[in-house]
């Protein structure tokens, strides 16, 4: 799956604040450091080098050693104030409180004793920071699940049990699984149980909000071995599409699950996707039509052509006397 520029932006945050520690760091080494390759990390260091402050002159920039850059190795010369720890203002605070309770509230016993203990630091720390302010703060997300599965699913993350779910997919198919839960999974608007099926026997990301039933079993959930990025979601089933985009429709990579992006050399792209639902890429050709180049297979472009005539024809009767067609 391509990377998001949030995610890029992130480890070059992360890699300006460990250069800052760290002096002298072979590229190699930066490298593993943040999971990627020493391509990727040399592509991210030459983006920091030319970036900065407003004015963005020399002395504005980034900057590293030069020459110990031609020897592989990576040395911070100038942060611009990068690893300058951040204040918060008060209504940032209480937001960042709010925002950690609703977690622990939501998550609850499902978090492993690590991120539970860290999630407790943040929270305390924060609460801290905030003051006087914080105390007024009592704010909780809607839950993703019945109060009935998410008790289960709790309960059996906490202790260890093997879960019997009703699952109802994106097809609204509705299957029933015995799954051996491993933990909750997040991204900016969903939560996913990460869990082993039985049936497929393999890892798969159940959408909480898609289990409408839920029971803890008596025997334990055992330990499989799951790949590194099993806690990225990609569709289960569906058609393969490819789409040929002009540069100005990279937005679908950094909103859409897709499965592998080619850049081809006039600046445009192609993604692969694997779509469920035939009526959600319909939308998405229409809503991206001015950057779509080309589509595969060919009958998806004219099914969607074919979709947006109806809709203008739907329109007709209301053009002026001469005007449409």
């Amino acid at each position: 799956m391509p990377e998001r520029a949030p995610d890029r932006l992130l480890r070059m945050l992360g890699m300006v604040a460990y250069l800052d520690a760290h002096d002298d760091v072979a590229v190699d080494d930066l490298a593993a450091q943040f999971g990627v390759t020493p391509d990727q990390a040399i592509a991210d260091i030459d983006t920091l080098w030319v970036t900065g402050t407003p004015g963005y002159l020399p002395y504005d920039l980034i900057d590293f050693d030069a020459t110990a850059y031609e020897r592989g190795v990576v040395t911070l010369v100038e942060a611009r104030g990068l690893t300058r720890p951040l204040r918060l203002g008060g209504r940032e605070a209480v937001a960042l409180v709010a925002a950690l309770r609703s977690m622990a509230s939501s998550l609850g016993p499902a978090l492993d004793d690590e991120r539970a203990a860290a999630l407790r630091s943040a929270l305390e720390k924060v609460t801290a920071a905030a003051g006087d302010a914080a105390a007024a703060v009592d704010v909780q997300l809607p839950a993703a699940a019945t109060p009935q599965v998410a008790a289960a699913i709790g309960d059996a993350l906490a202790r260890g049990r093997r879960l019997r779910i009703r699952y109802v997919d994106a097809g609204d198919r509705t299957s029933e699984r015995e799954v051996d839960p491993v933990r909750l999974v997040t991204d900016d608007e969903r939560r996913y149980l990460l869990a082993w099926c039985r049936a497929s026997q393999g890892e798969r990301l159940f959408r909480v909000d898609r289990v409408v039933a839920a029971e803890v079993l008596d025997a334990p959930a055992e330990e499989h071995p799951l790949p590194e990025r099993a806690e990225v979601f990609t569709p289960d089933g569906g058609e393969p599409v490819t789409l040929h985009l002009a540069s100005q429709g990279r937005w679908i990579v950094e909103t859409t699950p897709a499965e592998a992006v080619r850049d081809l050399p006039d600046g445009s792209f192609e993604v692969d996707l694997r779509v469920v639902q035939p009526a959600w890429l319909r939308h998405l050709l229409l809503q991206a039509a001015h950057t779509v180049i080309d589509v595969r297979p060919a009958q998806v472009a004219h099914d969607a052509a074919a979709f947006a005539r109806r809709a203008l024809a739907a329109y007709a009767p209301l053009l002026p006397p001469g005007e449409g067609g």
